[in-house]
């Protein structure tokens, strides 16, 4: 029995990593666990399996296990593989980075709003992957013809905050499978519009892409279409008509957390794709439309910063635990509405 899991190991556009789960039949005949694979997963080459396994990305009955591996009755396989590389070349460009921490396996990266994290259409220079191949020019694993480079997660374009990137193909192995397995610590902050009923909360519902519009995403409370998503929201402070809040990630889908916040009727500040830069709460007055649009101004993106990152280190097995300030454009804008409200309450 074979249960394919194409699981997003991040909350952005796009799959990073196949996953296959195996049951062996009970009277499977010993064999080579790279043709076993390669025998029952569709346009999964052994040379990809195989580095697979070098990775530590395949694993019977839990353990990492090596190419040359035989199957056993009613062993349980599981299989990490990158999708196959695409024809792009990573042109290495200097850009300047907001390096957090860096060791030999490692770096944490604060992103700026408004960077891609790796090429793709539309987007083929200026991204994090460029900057990242200059920055490493002289390591192995960052290479010309490899699109994502070291990369086990994301966030998009116009989110602000931390990122984990690895160093070595052991690192990266290792980083991919938390990722995954969902051991990872993801906290975000954003601002949203209205003020939650609850204090805290949880959102479930499939997340897939709409049937209407294939760009954007949306919840499917009921039924197969999807995949299966949870948020986890506490409001930290209520601004009038717009809410401070903290999402932690039980699953990483694409959108995730701005898709979930409109299914409850709090869109990100100014998200333009999922109709937040409508005034969506307040009044009918002049000066307090021209009040919101101002803040647009100053905040022209969704006000989504992904502030706290945990993860266990992929060779010193400690935790590892990292914290970001907010950036100007959304502390420039939460001061804004305080001062707002503050003046209309006197």
């Amino acid at each position: 029995m074979m249960e394919y899991l194409s699981e997003n190991v991040e909350p952005e556009e796009g799959e990073m990593y196949e996953h296959y789960r195996l049951s062996v039949d009970p009277g499977q005949s010993p064999v080579r666990i790279d043709k076993f694979l390669a025998n029952r997963i569709d346009n999964a080459s052994r040379s990809r399996i195989q580095a697979a396994a070098e990775a530590g990305n395949i694993l019977a009955n839990e353990t990492p296990v090596k190419a040359n591996y035989k199957v056993k009755p009613n062993d349980e396989i599981r299989i990490l593989m990158d999708y196959p590389r695409r024809e792009l070349k990573i042109i290495p460009e200097e850009i300047p980075l907001n390096i957090v921490y860096e060791d030999d396996q490692v770096i944490v990266v604060n992103k700026q709003p408004g960077m891609v994290v790796h090429p793709g259409h539309g987007n083929y220079t200026g991204t994090l992957v460029n900057a990242l191949a200059w920055y490493f020019k002289d390591l192995p694993l960052f290479n010309s013809e490899d699109p994502r480079p070291g990369l086990v997660h994301r966030i998009d374009k116009d989110t602000s905050g931390l990122l984990v990137v690895a160093k070595t193909e052991r690192a990266k192995s290792k980083l991919a499978l938390q990722f995954f397995e969902k051991t990872t610590e993801r906290r975000y902050q954003a601002l949203v519009w209205g003020s939650p009923n609850d204090d805290e909360g949880t959102i479930t519902g499939n997340i897939g892409r709409s049937l209407k519009n294939r760009q954007v995403f949306t919840v499917f409370p009921e039924g197969d279409y999807g995949k299966h998503a949870v948020t986890h929201y506490k409001v930290l402070k209520r601004i009038g008509y717009v809410s401070m809040i903290e999402c932690r990630l039980e699953t990483g889908r694409t959108h995730q957390i701005r898709v979930h916040m409109k299914y409850i009727n709090h869109p990100l500040f100014n998200d333009s794709t999922y109709g937040g830069d409508q005034i969506l709460r307040g009044t009918t007055f002049s000066k307090y439309k021209q009040f919101v649009q101002n803040c647009f101004k100053l905040l022209p993106r969704q006000a989504l910063h992904a502030k706290t990152l945990g993860f266990v280190h992929p060779t010193t097995g400690k935790k590892m635990l990292f914290d970001s300030e907010l950036p100007e454009d959304m502390t420039t804008t939460i001061e804004k509405w305080e001062n707002y409200i503050a003046n209309r309450n006197d």
